[in-house]
């Protein structure tokens, strides 16, 4: 239970780093409230799974999530290249993750 609790905290990140370019440095309501909101919850989901996993994996997990998220997002959405370079190094952090998942 505590990875996927781990899990929905990584999907939380991306939305608050996403929300967060959207609030134009907190200058719009709704885009920061949102980054807030998950932001706060994203937390409190990462606490809860470091009752359970050790701090340093669960924040390379939490961080991963949020990176690899963020990054493809972008990419599919909002016109950032999707170059070899940029995609092996999702690649290498996606790999990361299972491995500390897998230790």
């Amino acid at each position: 239970m505590a990875w996927l609790i781990l899990f929905a905290a990584g999907l939380l990140e991306i939305v608050w780093a996403l929300s967060l370019k959207e609030s134009d440095g907190f200058s719009r309501l709704w885009p920061s409230l949102l980054t807030v909101v998950a932001a706060g919850a994203s937390f409190l989901l990462l606490a809860q799974a470091m009752r359970v996993i050790p701090v340093g994996t669960a924040y390379a997990v939490w961080t991963g999530i949020g990176a690899v998220g963020v990054a493809a997002f972008a990419m599919a959405f909002q016109g950032e290249p999707a170059s070899a370079a940029r995609l092996a190094g999702i690649g290498l952090i996606v790999a990361g993750i299972a491995t500390l998942k897998l230790a």
